[in-house]
């Protein structure tokens, strides 16, 4: 299954996702342990069905070589947010990535930090 056709991530599987993006490849159990820091009341069978089911949709590799089989992302962090981006950019900004970054801008979801790295990068497109 190419990458461009893999399904869109749930909620679940996106939390899944930035776990393994930290830990890098880890096993249910790992997964199970980091997930626990930020959601105490992850259970680790939860953890090991959504791991199962990712894994079923191409969206994660899993390492059988070893009893505890060692699951990663079957894309890249940056591939997984730019095909995240682009459905957001079609969906709610009828297309339009200005309309996205004037929302974000806007919205005060982008800090004074982050403001000037923005435009540190647009000075160096110039």
């Amino acid at each position: 299954m190419s990458t461009k056709n893999l399904p869109k991530p749930t909620a679940a599987e996106l939390e899944m996702l930035r776990l393994l993006f930290a830990l890098g490849p880890a096993t249910a159990r790992q997964a199970h342990e980091a997930a626990l820091e930020t959601r105490p009341d992850t259970n680790y069978a939860t953890v090991l069905r959504v791991l199962q089911i990712m894994h079923t949709k191409g969206l994660l590799n899993r390492d059988e070589s070893q009893r505890a089989h060692i699951y990663s992302p079957a894309q890249e962090q940056g591939s997984v947010q730019t095909n995240l981006l682009k459905d957001l950019i079609q969906k709610a900004f009828a297309g339009s990535g200005k309309a996205l970054v004037l929302a974000a801008l806007r919205g005060g979801h982008v800090s004074k930090k982050e403001r000037e790295e923005i435009q540190a990068l647009l000075d160096q497109e110039k």
